[in-house]
């Protein structure tokens, strides 16, 4: 398959991936939306007013990068696990796999999908959180980079939960069980320097705590994390993903039988 031939097939697979979410905007786009503007006007404002200062910033300003970082991660994982476990149910993976396209072209295609739709619920809410607080951003390219890199991480993941889900039961029990926790407990609500050592600690081992330390960076100026560490931590997770992710689509892991 020629360059030009691979740059039109991924063209298509994108435009149809972007064409999907934004035709049915109302339960993909509006509903992220609605429930981060009630985090901002119960946790920033009613009990926000309460907590006073975190880090040297207000509740709000300060829980308004992990609000958007949650609804980027949330956003990029389901639309690719929703979208390739639909291609795999209506059985239209397999005119994907018979074509000359090679796996990472596919591959490529449904990951830039769900960054696509992971970028603009962000780039909503970030809209929307201007109405409750002065948004600042400190650092851009630290800030760009890491939500763009962040949604890259979660769309394969979300492509490997498609990959081996077996029922539309299977591609929720991931983001439930597993994903949810790991948000809410990744920083997106306080600073792990309020927990005792041992938690500060166990909290190390959530990856998402350096994602969502990163982008506050970003926005504010401050991290529990380093830099270094939490980027090493970030490409690691997409190398090792996507590697995964191409073994499974070589040897038709849960899609061949």
């Amino acid at each position: 398959m020629t360059v030009r031939g691979k740059y039109v097939a991924f063209k298509t697979i994108v435009i149809k991936e972007v064409l999907r979410f934004a035709r049915i905007w109302l339960q993909t786009i509006l509903p992220p939306v609605i429930t981060t503007s009630l985090y901002f006007v119960i946790f920033g404002h009613l009990i926000g007013a309460r907590i006073g200062v975190m880090d040297g910033f207000r509740y709000i300003e300060f829980i308004v990068p992990g609000l958007i970082m949650m609804a980027v991660i949330t956003n990029s994982y389901s639309n690719v696990v929703s979208s390739f476990y639909g291609a795999k149910f209506q059985r239209s993976v397999e005119e994907l796999l018979v074509s000359p396209m090679p796996n990472y072209v596919i591959l490529l295609g449904f990951v830039t999908g769900g960054v696509a739709r992971g970028l603009v619920v962000g780039i909503a809410v970030s809209a929307v959180s201007l109405f409750f607080s002065h948004l600042q951003v400190s650092h851009p390219l630290v800030a760009c980079t890491t939500v763009i890199l962040t949604s890259v991480v979660f769309s394969l993941a979300g492509f490997i939960n498609a990959v081996f889900a077996k029922s539309f039961d299977d591609i929720s029990i991931v983001p439930t069980f597993v994903l949810t926790p790991l948000t809410y407990l990744g920083g997106v609500f306080y600073s792990i320097s309020l927990l005792p050592p041992f938690w500060q600690r166990a909290s190390l081992a959530n990856p998402i705590l350096y994602m969502v330390n990163t982008f506050r960076y970003g926005f504010l100026g401050v991290s529990d994390i380093g830099l270094v560490t939490a980027y090493s931590i970030i490409l690691g997770f997409i190398v090792a993903l996507f590697i995964i992710s191409l073994y499974l689509l070589r040897h038709g892991v849960g899609i061949r039988s």
